[in-house]
């Protein structure tokens, strides 16, 4: 092959793989749209407010203090991000160790939102750390093994691998690595059950690290249950996640999901629901029995009374009403509004116990900086062009025919 014929056929690469067959100003032309205009502006503002956040410190961006050192970064990036993102453990776990073969439609795509909620999670983490290179140091310099803050430095950071070895599936197959594509095959499950193993220790460790903060924690939120119910809440929030999720995606890239895939939709989404459901009932329960083992019932009569009792009845029993009407009717929409009140319910949570409810009783209360909230408004839109660019080019949301038979 000479120097020519090389350079058309990468040309060609480029093209059909990147620019999905357009020329580029074909492909410039297709981007003009009020979707991409928006938070292509909203971008453009953001990218300086994160670089302005790593040369100016966190005294100048945030409102974070020693008094108040966790803030909306913690408790929507981190807390929220990676409750809402164990979809892909749930759907994975089901498909490759339970054999619930008629979840497969819907593997790759909780993956990928998995992989990128956990990423950018991590990636949020790096703006809130006050010395934002010395991350890798729980790994390598100071191993605090009976630390529950280096378990969950530890989980993260293998379950982010062990979830990039699953995305890697339709990675291979969109560059048609036939062979190292079935190396990657083999390797899946196995990641499949250490992720499982992972996500187990680092979503309940995330919950205990409020253990060591009794008189800081409000007592309506501080329980030793705190382990269980971030577990137990975690799952419902990223069955939720997945059914919204997919909601959108067959909204917006329906043209790319097979006709047998659309027929089947409404029926796993029903089935979803019903995960979704018991996993909820799991943790009302929980937090009643929390609630009743703390006796903290007398602070019921009080403004973070009325606070607690929004988060429990509106957004887990009132979902939990729902998701049943939905089971009994057999109607898919109601399940997608269930998930819909769910995931706005693990936010209301964990900012809740992240910033609400902690250090109740201070003097001085932290409310997020401006800045907090376009660097995490920020972290949402890249993760969305990411999620989009992704589906746009790769096999995400149907099946190339050349490797069914390795699925």
């Amino acid at each position: 092959m000479n120097g020519k014929t090389a350079a058309m056929t990468i040309q060609g690469w480029i093209k059909e793989k990147i620019f999905m067959g357009k020329t580029i100003p074909e492909y410039m032309k297709s981007m003009f749209t009020p979707f991409n205009v928006i938070t292509g502006l909203f971008l453009a503002f953001g990218i300086p407010v994160c670089i302005w956040r790593f040369l100016a410190g966190l005294g100048a961006t945030t409102n974070l203090s020693d008094t108040n050192p966790w803030g909306l970064w913690l408790g929507f990036d981190m807390f929220t991000g990676v409750a809402i993102a164990t979809g892909g453990f749930v759907v994975g776990t089901a498909f490759y160790i339970f054999g619930a073969r008629d979840y497969k439609p819907l593997v790759r795509p909780a993956v990928l939102t998995g992989f990128l909620g956990y990423f950018f999670a991590i990636v949020g983490l790096f703006f809130d750390l006050g010395r934002p290179w010395r991350i890798y140091y729980p790994f390598f310099v100071s191993l605090g093994t009976a630390s529950v803050l280096f378990l969950v430095a530890e989980h993260l950071a293998l379950y982010l691998m062990a979830q990039f070895v699953e995305i890697l599936e339709p990675i291979t197959e969109w560059l048609g690595l036939k062979k190292i594509r079935k190396i990657i095959g083999k390797l899946t499950v196995v990641a499949i059950i250490f992720g499982a193993v992972l996500v187990t220790g680092h979503q309940s460790a995330l919950g205990a690290i409020y253990l060591i903060m009794p008189s800081r924690l409000h007592p309506l939120w501080y329980s030793t249950f705190i382990p269980f119910l971030f577990y137990i809440s975690a799952i419902a929030g990223g069955i939720a996640m997945l059914v919204v999720e997919s909601m959108i995606s067959h909204k917006v890239f329906g043209h790319k999901v097979s006709h047998e895939d659309h027929e089947k939709f409404d029926r796993l989404t029903l089935g979803l629901g019903k995960a979704a459901a018991i996993a909820l009932i799991t943790y009302f329960g929980l937090k009643v029995i929390a609630i009743a083992h703390s006796r903290t019932w007398h602070y019921f009569n009080s403004t973070y009374g009325t606070i607690f009792l929004i988060e429990l009845l509106g957004f887990v029993l009132f979902p939990i009403m729902v998701y049943y009407i939905a089971i009994v009717s057999g109607s898919a929409k109601l399940v997608r509004v269930a998930s819909v009140i769910t995931v706005i319910g693990i936010f209301f949570n964990r900012i809740n116990i992240s910033i609400v409810a902690l250090n109740w009783d201070a003097p001085v209360r932290y409310t997020p900086r401006w800045s907090e909230y376009v660097v995490s408004l920020t972290l949402i839109v890249i993760a969305i062009w990411i999620f989009r660019f992704v589906v746009n080019r790769m096999p995400i949301l149907y099946r190339l025919p050349e490797y069914e038979e390795e699925h």
